[in-house]
């Protein structure tokens, strides 16, 4: 059995669909924090249970059974997240599971100016000391952030942001079916593996597809770190996710995440979406 933890999330329940087109609903089980969120699961065939982080009981309850687990990694900015991940961890081991998956993030290093790098890293080293085999998907920072970063673009005809340096932005839909088709096949993958879009681009270069594709100029200007935190805090923005979110830039800015390689395309295949997909999606809406 296959269990996939956090299935009412936008990532790992897009995964649960992908694994239902390619192996037998009652080979999949999801463990959640709320059931009634997944009755559109369980009215399919897949077995729910509830599990969280925060109830380890419940957790290696809604384990049981499985074969592979797929963790989720916590998105709570204010939450212990590598202790929360231990958690998943050891419910996974407690309950005889024989492989851990857990969705991290491209550029994961105990050296990274960004945080949830730092949370990666760490929870890499538990899994490699965990003694059972285990996956860690190093999925390229997810395209649906540019939507933030980039501001209102459509209506100012300006990108402003500060410094930056290629990221390879994928779509998360793309990381998602991906991780379904690792789960679902015979092919093992130990460790780390990168799964990212083929291209890595600045701030700049997606000024100019934002260009081409809208027909209008749009012009990148880039500014002081503070002026960024100020004028973030002035449009509401807590200061402190504001200078969270500037440390992407800072990781950026030392090539964290411009690192691109074939196996997305491959796992999917077919190209992966790209930046200029994801800005045409936004100048059609």
């Amino acid at each position: 059995m296959i269990v996939v933890a956090g299935a009412t999330g936008a990532l790992n329940g897009t995964t649960v669909e992908h694994l239902l087109k390619r192996v037998p609903a009652g080979q999949i089980g999801v463990s959640v924090r709320d059931i009634a969120r997944a009755r559109h699961f369980a009215d399919r065939g897949v077995r729910v249970r509830q599990g969280s982080y925060e109830d380890p009981a419940a957790l290696r309850h809604s384990f049981e059974g499985a074969d592979q687990v797929l963790l989720v990694s916590s998105n709570d900015p204010h939450a212990d997240a590598v202790s929360l991940h231990r958690v998943g961890i050891e419910a996974a081991v407690a309950a005889g599971v024989q492989r851990v998956l857990y969705t991290s993030h491209q550029g994961a290093g105990a050296d990274s100016p960004f945080h949830p790098a730092r949370d990666h890293a760490a929870t890499e080293r538990l899994l490699a000391g965990s003694g059972i085999a285990w996956t860690s998907l190093r999925n390229g920072f997810y395209a649906h952030s540019l939507g933030w970063l980039l501001g209102s673009w459509q209506e100012t005809g300006v990108i402003t942001a500060p410094a930056d340096g290629p990221v390879s932005w994928t779509d998360r839909a793309d990381a998602a079916e991906a991780a379904a088709v690792i789960l679902a096949g015979d092919r093992a993958f130990d460790g780390p593996v990168t799964l990212t879009a083929r291209q890595a681009v600045t701030f700049d270069e997606v000024a100019a597809m934002a260009s081409q594709l809208s027909g209008h100029e749009i012009t990148r200007i880039v500014v002081d770190d503070e002026q960024w935190i100020a004028d973030k805090v002035a449009a509401g923005t807590p200061e402190a996710m504001a200078r969270m979110t500037l440390t992407t830039f800072h990781a950026a800015r030392e090539g964290r995440f411009a690192g691109v390689g074939p196996l997305l395309a491959e796992l999917l295949g077919r190209e992966p979406r790209s930046v200029a997909d994801q800005l045409a999606d936004n100048i059609a809406a």
